[in-house]
């Protein structure tokens, strides 16, 4: 046979072959394409922010850190609670220094607040200047959509008079303030250091009880 025939012969097959196989590599590249194109599955959403703004008596959660996971638990969540603030006007000082306002917390905030923000001040407030309209407003700013507001525990008169403001905002702002009431749900409960507010450890595990449904709705699925 003649060398030439025969090398002229495979060179024909060997084309054939790369024609035949055209169609299916065209097919192999346009699945693997349409497999890059399909949407991933999709990533879990990011935990929602919720911010809690106290006093002392929210700064339990600090030093309780079981209550902390407890009201945390599948959000993040930030806690600003200092000793001495008010809400509205000038904090006390305390050991030479004087916090900044729930007010102010939410003026540097903002939008790192988050849809969901726990207030609970007010034991260090005269009725007179204890505005939750004002907070509501600056809120609503920043783009707060739940406002938690805790009710002081009522032993004096003072801050039964501050409650009452509370519970009258909360007409004005059904739609965006939730009370959750912590003097009615602390009543005749042992969890209180000698000045009847501060709390003890089941204290504070009792506050975040109270909070941890109230800061879960529509954000968590537990």
């Amino acid at each position: 046979m003649d060398p030439s025939t025969t090398t002229k012969s495979s060179r024909q097959r060997l084309r054939s072959g790369r024609i035949a196989t055209h169609p299916v590599f065209g097919l192999v590249v346009a699945a693997l394409a349409l497999l890059a194109a399909a949407p991933s599955p999709a990533e879990p959403s990011a935990k929602t922010r919720v911010t809690v703004i106290g006093d002392s008596i929210t700064a339990s959660f600090d030093y309780v850190p079981a209550a902390r996971r407890y009201l945390g638990k599948g959000l993040d969540l930030r806690s600003d609670a200092v000793v001495c603030r008010r809400l509205v006007v000038t904090s006390c000082a305390f050991k030479g220094a004087t916090p900044t306002t729930a007010l102010q917390v939410i003026g540097v905030q903002r939008r790192a607040l988050g849809p969901v923000v726990v207030i609970n001040v007010g034991y260090n407030d005269s009725t007179a200047v204890y505005d939750v309209d004002r907070i509501m407003r600056a809120l609503r700013a920043t783009g707060v959509e739940r406002a938690i507001w805790v009710t002081l525990r009522e032993t004096t008169s003072n801050y039964t008079q501050v409650n009452a403001r509370i519970r009258n905002a909360a007409h004005r702002w059904r739609k965006s303030l939730v009370v959750a009431d912590w003097n009615a749900y602390s009543r005749g409960k042992p969890w209180f250091r000698e000045d009847g507010l501060h709390l003890t450890v089941s204290g504070a595990m009792g506050l975040a009880r109270l909070l941890r449904p109230l800061v879960a709705a529509d954000t968590v699925s537990s």
